[in-house]
């Protein structure tokens, strides 16, 4: 129940998220094409703002939509299975999720960090360490971590609720 709380808390937080980014991404490209072709004189931080923020988009977005079962997926062994085997089928596949999130976004992303921080890149037009703009993979990777440990315990109770 606790568990369930803190999901919707997490998922409500990271919609929103969502929508400010996007529609501050949709300002932002929306004042370069007008000091582009209008004012003829185009902003030289817009185009990497924007990119960084699609990079955040897509990577918090697809930690929203794993949250919400949502993700692409081949679901032509799960709806051909019932009961148990559905059951435990559905908890290997959030193992693999959960590994997958654990060891290429959490360890791979702060490794990611990590480095781009040590060597100091710094973004061209905004003058920001890259390692700010990377460190939103662990955190994706962590969230689909919790939404993995989220199913499989919702699994395990439906599980030993039948």
């Amino acid at each position: 129940m606790i568990l369930t709380n803190v999901k919707n808390k997490i998922d409500v937080i990271l919609k929103w998220l969502l929508v400010f980014i996007m529609a501050a991404m949709t300002l932002n490209v929306l004042w370069q094409v007008f000091s582009r072709f209008i004012l003829q004189d185009p902003s030289s931080i817009t185009e990497e703002l924007a990119r960084y923020m699609l990079i955040w988009i897509g990577m918090l977005g697809a930690a929203y939509v794993a949250g919400q079962k949502m993700h692409l997926a081949i679901d032509l062994l799960s709806t051909k299975l019932s009961g148990l085997k559905k059951s435990y089928l559905e908890i290997i596949i959030q193992l693999f999720i959960f590994l997958f999130s654990f060891f290429v976004m959490v360890i791979g992303g702060i490794r990611l960090v990590q480095i781009t921080l040590s060597l100091n890149q710094i973004s061209a037009a905004l003058q920001i360490p890259l390692g700010y703009v990377y460190s939103v993979v662990p955190i994706s990777g962590a969230l689909m971590m919790f939404y993995s440990i989220t199913f499989i315990i919702e699994e395990i109770k439906k599980k030993s609720n039948s």
